[in-house]
């Protein structure tokens, strides 16, 4: 199916919109995107066949957060309009099911698909009877209905009868994988870490807590933590540490570039990611790939992507006892780190190699079009 047109209703500075971009850009589509806010950078310009619509009218925090009383997105309505004109897809695919999907469905294009993020499921529908009939109608309108996780599939199902497509978000395997990097750290040192933003759903909170526990249960081990990545909590995060007594072992790196977060989980030796809330787990995944422990809670899309005593270990959340257990468990025997971390990158390829399920996708699209003719 060469040189198809696809219409992405997606947030363009989002790292997950532009791997799909890119690299169904690489297998001879034609990818636009229309995003309610502008690109930050000009990722795209090596990509003759990738077009960025962007609006300045809104952040993908003003947007994705908006209540559905508020309507400003909805003045986009004609614009979108005149861009499927212009760039006459075969497809648009929505990515978000509330806000970019109703953009979606109210432009009438068909064939629509429509990909679930997490909070568009979990969270949206439940605020009232208006959000979850919105989500409904959707959900109906709709060609296909993608999922990244089962966990959300399931929770989708209490909004349509239809079914719902398991597409991970998968890992290319050629850049998470264990390599040699110039550490931030000593050779000798224990390095714990994470890497998701720092939001207070993440639960990274919870892990200084346990690194504490850990640092004063043994004071002998050059026990490090390493947090990447930046967000609302950064300085909050920063006086937890310090106030209790282990920021001098604690770094954090603010903002990475996604070209560079393998060199930062290569830099890890447990990773952790203590969420209380989490519709997938690809940063998790990212670590497997890369070979390494795993400790995640029993929330979400977590467990379905961690085998537990296998690849990593999965505790409670909000229970940073619980995960200071797991987490020394692993402290103590690194033949259990390496089998666990050879067990994940083994997951990885077998169910989240980023190559199978990029020809996942094209296969869906390949039927719905052949649906429509």
């Amino acid at each position: 199916m060469m040189n198809r047109r696809i219409l992405f209703l997606s947030d363009v500075n989002s790292a997950h919109t532009q791997k799909w971009a890119e690299s169904l850009a690489k297998k001879g589509f034609d990818i636009g995107i229309f995003s309610l806010s502008p690109c930050k950078s000009d990722w795209f310009e090596t990509f003759p066949n990738i077009t960025v619509f962007s609006s300045v009218k809104l952040s993908p925090e003003q947007f994705i957060s908006s209540d559905i009383s508020k309507v400003a997105y909805f003045k986009e309505l004609k614009a979108l309009k005149d861009i499927i004109k212009i760039f006459n897809p075969d497809i648009v695919h929505a990515h978000y099911a509330t806000s970019y999907g109703l953009l979606g469905v109210l432009t009438k294009f068909k064939p629509l698909i429509i990909s679930l993020w997490g909070s568009d499921i979990f969270d949206f529908p439940r605020k009232s009877f208006l959000h979850k009939a919105v989500l409904k109608y959707n959900l109906k309108m709709a060609d296909r209905v993608l999922s990244t996780s089962y966990v959300m599939a399931e929770e989708t199902r209490k909004y349509t009868k239809r079914s719902i497509l398991v597409t991970p978000f998968g890992i290319d395997m050629d850049a998470f994988k264990p390599k040699p990097v110039k550490s931030l750290f000593s050779e000798t040192d224990l390095v714990i870490g994470t890497i998701k933003v720092l939001d207070e759903v993440y639960g990274i909170d919870y892990l200084i807590k346990a690194f504490k526990i850990l640092k004063d249960k043994h004071p002998q081990l050059p026990l490090k933590l390493l947090i990447v990545g930046r967000g609302l909590q950064a300085e909050e995060l920063k006086e937890l540490a310090i106030y209790l007594d282990v920021s001098n072992d604690c770094v954090f790196t603010g903002f990475v570039n996604h070209a560079l977060v393998s060199d930062y989980h290569n830099m890890i030796d447990i990773s952790c990611f203590l969420s209380n809330s989490e519709s997938f787990g690809v940063a998790v995944l990212e670590a497997s790939s890369c070979e390494k422990p795993v400790v995640v809670t029993n929330v979400g899309g977590l467990p379905e992507v961690v085998d537990e005593g296998i690849t990593g270990f999965i505790v409670p959340p909000r229970d940073e006892h619980a995960a200071a257990a797991a987490i020394e468990k692993l402290i103590s025997n690194p033949e259990l780190r390496n089998m666990f971390g050879k067990n994940g990158r083994k997951k990885v390829s077998l169910l989240y190699d980023w190559d199978k399920n990029l020809e996942d996708i094209i296969q869906i699209y390949n039927d719905v079009l052949k649906n429509a003719d």
